[in-house]
């Protein structure tokens, strides 16, 4: 992937993109055993990494992009058990064989399968596993990479969803809205356009001064664990 994407967006993402769902942590938590190494790759600013790491947790937490991995370092500095990583989910920079549960949020369609599942191989323990997540919002009809790359990555993953409904003031909807890799920058051509358009579809969509959007938090997993 090119790992400049989301350079200038980490502090909209940090401030804007959902959270996951508890019941997901819980339910992913269990699946792990006691004294689990966890590793959240692709860990952006650290949504993910820092519910993990507020369950006591071991976390190492790998980040290619520059701009995203100084937010994710900023997010992680009140947890002794977190560790940041500069790598690429194909080169995490990971001993070999030094952890037991890999994570990977909102970020499996970026990576390249077959040479991510190497990685993990050689990162992962015996008995360690791969999960990946992602936030959902069913009635978005374009939101289908999620399966298009879990079903890459695991062939037939076991699905769990969890609710996760999420609201957003104007402040914080403009933010979501120039959170993606593909939302112009501020000085870019549309920029202004882009955010009229925001503000349009806040007032279209608001109820009292909040969007909802009803988000469902969809763990997936291999059925014998091993990737």
């Amino acid at each position: 992937m090119n790992t400049n994407l989301f350079t200038g967006k980490a502090e909209v993402y940090a401030q804007a993109r959902p959270s996951y769902a508890a019941e997901a942590i819980d339910y992913i938590c269990s699946l792990a055993p006691q004294g689990a190494v966890f590793a959240d790759i692709g860990a952006g600013t650290g949504k993910f990494s820092e519910l993990l790491v507020r369950r006591g947790s071991v976390l190492y937490a790998v980040e290619p992009n520059d701009d995203m991995r100084l937010q994710l370092e900023k997010t992680l500095v009140p947890y002794q058990n977190a560790c940041v990583f500069n790598g690429t989910a194909e080169n995490t920079n990971l001993p070999a064989a030094s952890v037991d549960v890999i994570t990977v949020a909102q970020a499996l369609h970026w990576f390249e399968p077959s040479v991510f599942l190497k990685e993990c191989l050689r990162v992962l323990r015996p008995d360690g596993f791969v999960v990946a997540v992602y936030n959902a919002n069913p009635k978005d009809k374009g939101s289908g990479h999620s399966k298009t790359s879990t079903d890459a990555f695991f062939g037939n993953p076991v699905i769990r969803e969890f609710p996760n409904p999420v609201y957003y003031t104007r402040e914080n909807w403009i933010a979501y809205r120039l959170s993606h890799s593909h939302d112009p920058k501020p000085g870019d051509e549309g920029f202004e356009a882009h955010i009229a358009e925001a503000n349009a579809e806040f007032d279209r969509n608001n109820l009292d001064g909040l969007i909802k959007l009803d988000l469902v938090t969809t763990v997936y997993t291999s059925g014998g664990k091993r990737p």
